[in-house]
């Protein structure tokens, strides 16, 4: 998830806090009864393992490799290098019934992580700043669950390890190149969680009738052409620096100008890059930027208007030749199917307690989980909080605030959302799964 920073909303009155918004628990899990130590145990090992050796967006082979042997050892049939890349689908039969898709993410990010953790990032520049590592460990460890309790259930659970979120381009590449659904069935419903700095042990939903849980996105690759040349000899150069400099200030006015005062969008320009030394003037420039809105029309209307700037920016230059503007990614808006996310809600209710399933208001964040619901397939997507009762207080108190997600010092209580996690994609499993012989659609455990 790209910029993942959420804040709840509406939450349910608890009385852990006057103000509605529960404290994190303290350690263990927010169920009542515990996992079974064995398979805990696995999953939290699984967690350090990949949070100690991240990979890179298109790297994911190990990655993909450790979540293959979990779950061939749970007793799913894995095809790996689906989509081309290192995605993989694992299949979980448990005879006729409806088939539902858990969707867990591969790739970490380059970030250098600052969490001082013994289990830190061992790969220089890389780290799990997302949670990846979590959702990994956490559907793991929910197969393991399913496939350990099959008389309550009937139907057949996909597991799709997804690679390139980050760069949103895994989803496409896995339902295209890969033809997921030909190949393994459309499902009756997707599934997905993802970690955000809220309370640990708790699960955040849409409310009903709420704005989209994610933005769209819209990611673009822009070059700039100057004319290179000794930096003593400005008068027969053209300095790209310069243009790229003066084509950011306006792109940050691009908002406010395209927009109504009611419309939510943001335009980020994460990374400028040019040149190798200073005495030298180099011959391009590029920008790499997002835009992100909660409508279709509105990303078109953005991205369409910082294409103009960009050219504009460039011809008032004398730049040499056009510039190149290449959207290379776009993401859906995130709106989870209302009638599915009512039953996993209410799956998560009586899991949890209605007190530590809160509403969730629309974020600027984007990913590409919308795809896997192309053609009407009905998904349903809750955030699962990460943030320690220790951080959390003190942030509430004024203080530090809890690292965010693709922050250096990102850092989930795992004792605490590891267990949630586990327990939260098996419920909302079984709530779409029929019920086996013993007849128990709600079983935890």
């Amino acid at each position: 998830m790209r910029c993942a920073v959420v804040t709840a909303a509406g939450t349910t009155k608890n009385a852990d806090d006057d103000n509605g918004t529960p404290e994190p628990r303290r350690g263990g899990t927010a169920a009542d009864a515990p996992l079974p130590r064995p398979l805990l145990r696995s999953a939290v090992e699984l967690y350090l393992d990949l949070h100690a050796h991240p990979e890179l967006s298109g790297h994911e082979h190990r990655t993909a490799a450790r979540l293959a042997a979990r779950l061939a050892g749970h007793g799913c049939a894995v095809t790996r290098s689906v989509g081309g890349g290192h995605g993989l689908v694992g299949v979980l039969d448990n005879g006729p019934g409806p088939t539902v898709l858990l969707r867990t993410e591969l790739d970490a990010l380059p970030v250098t992580e600052a969490t001082g953790l013994p289990y830190a990032s061992t790969v220089p520049g890389v780290m799990h700043a997302c949670g990846h590592d979590l959702h990994i460990a956490a559907v793991a460890g929910a197969v393991e669950l399913l496939a350990a309790s099959r008389t309550t259930w009937r139907g057949t659970v996909l597991v799709v390890g997804q690679p390139e979120e980050e760069t949103l381009s895994g989803a496409r590449s896995l339902l295209e190149d890969g033809r997921l659904y030909e190949r393994f069935g459309v499902p009756d419903a997707v599934l997905a969680q993802h970690a955000a700095p809220l309370p640990a042990g708790t699960l955040a939903h849409a409310p009903a009738g709420g704005p989209p849980l994610m933005a769209g996105s819209v990611a673009v690759e822009a070059v700039l052409h100057g004319r290179g040349g000794h930096a003593a000899t400005p008068h027969l150069n053209l300095d790209p620096v310069l243009m790229a400099a003066a084509t950011v200030l306006r792109l940050r006015t691009v908002v406010a100008e395209a927009t109504a005062p009611a419309e939510q969008a943001v335009l980020t320009v994460g990374s400028v890059r040019a040149g190798e030394r200073g005495n030298i003037t180099p011959d391009h420039a590029e920008l790499s930027l997002t835009i992100r809105a909660f409508t279709e029309p509105a990303l078109d209307r953005l991205a369409a208007a910082a294409e103009r700037v960009v050219r504009a920016e460039a011809a008032a230059s004398g730049a040499p030749r056009a510039p190149e503007f290449t959207v290379t990614a776009r993401s859906p808006v995130l709106r989870p199917d209302p009638a599915l996310t009512a039953r996993v809600r209410r799956a998560h209710e009586a899991l949890l307690g209605p007190g530590r399933v809160l509403d969730l208001g629309g974020s600027a964040a984007t990913e590409d989980f919308p795809h896997y619901a192309s053609g009407g397939v009905p998904a349903a997507y809750w955030m699962l909080g990460t943030a320690g009762a220790g951080p959390w207080r003190t942030a509430r108190a004024g203080g530090a605030p809890v690292p965010p997600n693709h922050a250096p010092g990102f850092a989930p209580d795992v004792r605490a959302a590891l267990p949630v996690g586990i327990r939260a994609l098996a419920a909302a499993a079984r709530r779409v799964l029929d019920p086996g012989p013993a007849g128990d659609r709600e079983a935890t455990s």
